[in-house]
Formats: C-alpha cells, structure tokens, sequence
C-alpha cells in the first residue's frame, strides 16, 4: 500500500496528480453540499414516478398522478368558454352590419377576432395585416369580392379558389400567353400599365386597348375596374396583388395567377368567423 503524501504547506493528503510541479490536495466535499446532491437525486427519481418525464414510443409516462399540462390547457378554454357562452351566442346570432362600434358585443368581436387574425391568418396577411407579394392588403380599400362585413366573413368562410369548399369563391384567370402573341402581351401590359401612371409609349398602350377590349374587358370591365361578381381586380387603381411592374405584369399576363386561401369555416368555429370578420372589416379598409 502506497503511503500517503501530505502537502507540506497546507498539511492536507494529496491525489497523487501533479500538474507542471503543483499537486492537487485531496479536500473532501463539503458535507452540506453532498446532502444537497443526496436530496436532488431522491427529488428527481420521485418526480419522474409521480409526473409525466420519460419518453416512450408514443408518449411519455403519464406519471402516477395523472398530471398533464395540456389538460390544464383544455380545462382553461372550457372554463373561459364556458364564461363567454352568452355573447358567443350573441354574436353567432347577430346581424353583422349592424353591429355598433360602441356595441359591447361589438367590442367583444374585436377582441376575439384579434386574437384569432394573430393565430390563423397572420401568417399570410402578416401581423399587421399588411399583406406581402400574393397576400392582400387588408389594410386598403380594394377587395376583388366585397369589403363590407358580410362580404368578408364570406370569404373567410368558404376561401378562395380551394378544392374543400363547394362554395368557395371561384376566379380564374387565363394564361394568355397561350392565346396572344408576345407582340400582343407587350402591348396589352403597356396598356394596362398606363391606366394608373403615364404611359412610357403612348402608341404601343393604344394598340394594347384594343387587345385589352378584345380579351380582358369581359372580366374586368370596359373601363378596367373590374367585377367584384366575377374577382377580377380593378386595374386602374395601382394597387397590385403581386406586383406593377411591367416584368411582372407581364409574367401575370403569360401564366396567369391563381392564389389559393383556405375555407375556414371548416376549421374555425362560426363565432370565430363571424370575429375575425369583424375585426378585418376595422382594420381601416373595410366598406
């Protein structure tokens, strides 16, 4: 047995270990801090029996209390539910246009569609409901279907151009590049162009007039205001889903567009439509 080397300044037993000349002393842990250690061990196998912690295949163990934070979850919703059950109801059942903003139904309306717009819809329109390329402004005052209330709980109701909802609202733009030629697409982009800022080639938009009369006027109108019976946007107006200019004007034209926006009434509860609704319809565009 090797005999025990003490440290001659500090009279304490050494490890053995020695880095560069400087030996490491052998100074136990202090009995306070192992007890603390002892206690955290018994803690944690306790924890892991009475609540949920190791992972299985498909789930954890559920833990001998049965503790479950989602079901805490549930149980706030239902009880927060459960104390607005009145004006849910009331809201369901309500006129919407007729809602008064000084209406406490109303107010509640806002404050229940917010929270919604945060969770569902922000993700596309952006939270502050600005929109982005492809994604509409809900901010501004152009709708391609309505922007009254009613109109667009609608949409939110039933979307855009899904394949769930039989009736969801339904447009669909030809891909003209197709049907004109490229010398017609130029022209007809340089005249739609010049309806909302002067036309860089006044000739080559007054040949697209024509193109635009023959293949565009039916869905947009004459005067190219488009027709909210139909989707099509009105083009005067400089307000552009995915862009004005003319590169893109162009590749619309060609390849057409077709944006596509969930039925969420099968996903959201009529309360939540009729909220959202609401608080879209008060963000400063609605009709």
């Amino acid at each position: 047995m090797t005999d025990k080397k003490i440290d001659k300044e500090t009279g304490v037993e050494t490890t053995g270990h020695n880095w560069d000349g400087i030996e490491e002393l052998n100074n136990p842990l202090p009995r306070w801090w192992l007890w603390t250690l002892y206690a955290c061990i018994v803690w944690a196998i306790g924890y892991t029996i009475l609540y949920p912690a190791w992972p299985m295949i498909s789930g954890a163990t559920p833990g001998m209390l049965g503790y479950s934070t989602r079901a805490n979850v549930a149980n706030d919703i239902t009880a927060h539910e459960a104390k607005n059950a009145a004006l849910t109801a009331d809201l369901v059942a309500a006129d919407l246009p007729t809602l008064a903003p000084d209406d406490p139904l109303h107010r509640y309306a806002v404050a229940r569609g917010a929270s919604v717009f945060r969770a569902q819809c922000s993700q596309c329109h952006g939270s502050g409901a600005a929109g982005a390329k492809g994604y509409p402004n809900l901010l501004d005052d152009d709708w391609l279907w309505g922007g009254d209330v009613a109109s667009i709980a609608t949409t939110i109701d039933h979307g855009i151009r899904n394949d769930t909802d039989p009736d969801a609202r339904w447009s669909q733009m030809p891909a003209f590049g197709d049907i004109l030629s490229r010398e017609e697409i130029t022209s007809v982009v340089a005249y739609v162009g010049s309806l909302s800022a002067p036309a860089e080639d006044p000739g080559l938009a007054d040949a697209g007039a024509t193109v635009f009369s023959d293949n565009c006027a039916a869905c947009h109108g004459d005067n190219a205001q488009g027709n909210r019976d139909m989707g099509a946007p009105d083009l005067t107006d400089a307000i552009w889903l995915y862009g004005g200019d003319t590169a893109t004007l162009t590749e619309t034209v060609t390849k057409a567009r077709f944006g596509v926006m969930p039925a969420w009434g099968q996903r959201l509860t009529d309360a939540d439509v009729a909220a959202v609704a609401v608080y879209v319809h008060g963000l400063g565009g609605g009709e």
